[in-house]
């Protein structure tokens, strides 16, 4: 039905070296993503051999150091590259934020040591990361997480369950919380665990109703041993940086968003254009045009919103507040864009001939991972007026 090819998003890029970096982006989601994405969504198959072509591409380091194989890249930049992986396929684009997210402990609190040890292969040399906080019993209230590790010598015993672990049971690492000291947010250390470690295990992943490609496990850790040399940053210190990853997480949670949210609008748009009813488009009628421009002036704003936060935070600056602002404000416009655009298509919009209703089923969950909206209103809120008093 769709007749009209969608016209690329016209992005605003600080360097001619950024704009290659699209175009080549854009050629892989064209080639090598988005042909297969609906059949090996409906068969809950991961595409590992995109992440290899991607770490090949050196798309799995953009925002961290050339040093280590990164790719030197603002947030600004590297935000859009998520977009338009995950307008291609949302499995692509959350995993390589959801990768992004298990690397940024080493990157930003690791010894120079463990960076020169770990981090090139992370980068660039075809793996692939997972990031560990959530528990069955400890959600939203990450703080009373129950995980624990006891030092034994010059070692680590690790043992506990995470839940709702993106890549749990394929990661070849895991950026792992787990409780050293005290209740509460002061006694958490981080750890690097090796995805082949000793006493590793993953339960069967989870049945969703969409992103079947992306595996989400729990991930259970029974007596699993590593070195001290694996510690991320001090101990008592990995709450601040569990805190420090979300803020950045947050922003590519919001970039993934939009990707979707935009190739939902492109499918209504194309549809529309070539859907004829009583004698001409439907694009024609004054109810569904005004419903396209609401979706794209949506979209318009949330883009802005996550690059205003991703240009404070490549600054230096504060971006916590904006970052929960951008994550709030583009997860709720993929939810209700990825409605309307099934809504525009009708009766094709709910059948998965067409792509509107893999896109309504995976905006969803957006709207709860890495911290739910209600979270990011709190967030918002506490910026405003305070902590909540008790």
């Amino acid at each position: 039905m769709p007749d009209r090819a969608p016209q690329p998003v016209d992005r605003q890029l600080p360097t001619e070296e950024a704009r290659d970096l699209i175009s080549l982006v854009r050629d892989i989601a064209q080639r090598e993503i988005a042909p297969k994405a609906a059949d090996e969504e409906d068969a809950g198959h991961f595409p590992r051999e995109v992440f290899t072509l991607l770490s090949e591409s050196g798309l799995l380091g953009l925002p961290y150091d050339s040093e280590y194989g990164g790719g030197d890249q603002p947030y600004e930049v590297y935000l859009q590259v998520l977009e338009e992986l995950a307008a291609a396929r949302l499995t692509v684009g959350l995993g390589v934020s959801v990768h992004t997210l298990a690397s940024y402990a080493l990157a930003a609190y690791g010894t120079k040591e463990q960076q020169v040890e770990h981090l090139p292969a992370m980068l660039t040399g075809g793996l692939l990361g997972a990031y560990c906080l959530s528990e069955p019993s400890s959600g939203s209230d990450a703080a009373s997480l129950r995980t624990r590790a006891v030092r034994q010598g010059d070692d680590w015993v690790i043992m506990g369950t995470k839940a709702w672990i993106t890549h749990g049971g394929i990661a070849d690492f895991y950026t792992v919380m787990a409780r050293t000291g005290e209740e509460g947010s002061r006694g958490i250390t981080a750890f690097l665990v090796p995805g082949d470690a000793a006493g590793l295990s993953a339960a069967a992943p989870e049945k969703k109703m969409g992103m079947k490609g992306s595996p989400t496990a729990q991930l259970h850790l029974d007596g699993v041993r590593i070195s001290d040399d694996r510690r991320l940053g001090e101990e008592g210190q990995g709450f601040a940086i569990a805190l420090a990853a979300l803020d950045s997480g947050r922003l590519g949670i919001a970039a993934c968003a939009i990707g979707v949210a935009q190739a939902a609008l492109d499918e209504a748009v194309a549809y529309a254009s070539g859907r004829r009813q009583f004698g001409r488009p439907i694009s024609d009628f004054q109810g569904l045009r005004f419903m396209l421009a609401d979706m794209a002036t949506q979209i318009e704003a949330g883009r802005a919103l996550y690059l205003a936060a991703a240009r404070l935070r490549d600054a230096g600056r504060p971006f916590a507040k904006q970052a929960a602002m951008a994550k709030l404000h583009c997860t709720d416009t993929a939810m209700k864009v990825t409605i309307d655009a099934v809504q525009i298509l009708g009766g094709y919009g709910y059948t998965a001939d067409f792509p509107a209703e893999r896109y309504l089923r995976e905006a969803k969950v957006l709207q709860i991972v890495e911290g739910t909206n209600q979270i990011q209103r709190m967030v918002i809120a506490r910026h405003l007026a305070g902590p909540e008093t008790r």
